[in-house]
């Protein structure tokens, strides 16, 4: 079986399963993975989650998200992960230090 339609298929299953699947995909670092698979996160674990993983948006000075990106960000907030909007290099800060050190 080709790999498109493995993928194809599992992408559906996962759907099925009320799991999202994305295409993951990162210029300039070769060899990652081809997709990304989220399952809902239970709310007492919503904070531990999120000193460790965040989906970010970043937006020139004073922009906001377009109305697909907020549409976006509210199905992978109902799915409780933390998604930010940065607009500045201070915020930016805020969220990693919110993120907390390693341990």
């Amino acid at each position: 079986m080709l790999e498109r339609d493995i993928e194809s298929r599992s992408r559906k299953r996962a759907e099925t399963k009320g799991r999202r699947m994305m295409k993951f995909t990162s210029p300039g670092h070769a060899f990652v993975p081809d997709d990304i698979v989220m399952a809902p996160i239970p709310l007492w674990l919503q904070p531990v989650i999120a000193r460790y993983f965040r989906f970010i948006e970043f937006k020139r000075t004073g922009a906001k998200p377009t109305a697909a990106q907020a549409r976006e960000h509210e199905r992978l907030r109902a799915m409780g992960f933390t998604v930010e909007v940065i607009d500045s290099v201070e915020a930016a800060d805020r969220v990693f230090d919110d993120m907390g050190d390693r341990l």
